[in-house]
């Protein structure tokens, strides 16, 4: 029997929902994290008195009702609307594509039928099945919108011309043909206060937590350090790359002091064309609005090609990807010993609410 009830590896929100959850269950919990820092990509650090996202901005929305009331247990959430707006060669759009975006970008646009009379003339122009994600995005909202919102700053995001990207990537696009600027359809919506370090730190209270500390350092002793083992680490990293390794894209990020209250008077400001090479602009106050500083913190964000020792951000989940992590997923299915959660570890895109439902239900099911 081990020292530990669970080793969680990892204490992003995966880790740390199931931290929570199962030492209120009385086990005895230890989690570890090779980073410096609790909270995986959703920490906050304070910086002259605004909470700075290091890792890109996370506003957090869900409709399930367990996940919101769970979260409002650590934290009181703000009411923060994610409501980002588009720059393309100096011209200023409204995101989601929405009737603000649709009358700036057609001038005789007024109603929800000028609009809709506008992208289906233009989507028209795909006469067959999608070949790419050019041919996708146009035969979904038109080539005007394509070429001005979403061609540049795709091909920024992914390293590659739309057209020789899967169409798969896009597989709908929010339109609405209403005056609404909010981003997202979710019941529940906000930041929590203070951010989100503190959120994960109350999930985290009383439990042991060991940073600077790599669980394939001392692998063998890990996992005899615990009776089980929750792994939120990379799928492909705990079987040392045996089948081949799993494709990743990698962000990089340029944060800056400015000595002004307002830069761009927005939290997100994404630049969709490739005029500059950063796809968007976070103003870190703008998240919350008690900020009293007269100074403003910006990062701006920068898509990479991933490299050993960057972090991992997003999974390429194209066909021969998908077809090497069910590989991996068929020998973690055998582990008697460890489960495998989380964005990393079960090689898919997750929103911050769906990693914490996810958590839950394991530690329902354990």
């Amino acid at each position: 029997m081990g020292k530990y009830d669970y080793l969680i590896v990892g204490a992003g929100l995966f880790g740390a929902t199931c931290a929570n959850l199962l030492s209120k269950k009385g086990k005895k919990i230890l989690i570890i994290d090779k980073r410096d820092n609790i909270g995986g990509n959703v920490y906050t650090e304070c910086i002259e008195g605004i909470n700075v996202h290091k890792y890109g901005a996370h506003i957090f929305h869900t409709s399930y009702d367990d996940v919101w009331e769970y979260v409002n247990n650590f934290a009181t959430f703000n009411r923060f609307t994610n409501s980002p707006i588009a720059i393309y060669k100096n011209e200023v759009y409204n995101l989601p594509f929405n009737m603000n975006t649709f009358s700036k970008i057609w001038k005789d646009v007024y109603t929800p039928e000028d609009a809709l009379r506008h992208i289906e003339e233009e989507k028209q122009e795909i006469k067959t099945n999608p070949k790419n994600l050019e041919e996708q995005a146009i035969s979904l909202v038109g080539r005007t919108i394509y070429e001005k919102l979403i061609k540049e700053y795709t091909e920024k995001q992914w390293g590659k011309n739309c057209n020789e990207l899967p169409a798969f990537i896009i597989k709908r696009l929010p339109v609405r043909f209403t005056y609404d600027n909010n981003y997202f359809n979710d019941k529940y919506q906000g930041i929590p206060i203070g951010g989100y370090t503190k959120l994960v730190e109350a999930m985290l209270d009383g439990i042991e937590i060991r940073l600077n500390t790599d669980f394939f350092n001392n692998k063998d002793e890990y996992l005899n350090m615990a009776d089980k083992i929750i792994y939120t680490g990379a799928l492909d990293e705990y079987y040392n790359y045996k089948l081949g390794k799993l494709e990743y894209r990698s962000l990089r990020f340029d944060t800056k002091i400015l000595d002004k209250v307002n830069y761009q008077g927005n939290a997100v400001v994404n630049y969709t064309g490739n005029e500059v090479d950063y796809t968007r602009v976070i103003e870190h106050k703008h998240f919350e609005f008690d900020s009293t500083s007269p100074k403003t913190v910006i990062t701006f964000e920068y898509p990479s090609n991933y490299e050993d020792s960057m972090e991992k951000y997003y999974t390429v989940n194209d066909d021969k990807n998908n077809q090497l992590a069910e590989a991996y997923k068929k020998l973690s299915e055998k582990e008697n010993k460890v489960i495998f959660g989380g964005r990393l570890a079960e090689y898919k895109y997750y929103d911050m609410d769906d990693v914490i439902k996810a958590a839950m239900d394991l530690c329902e099911n354990i």
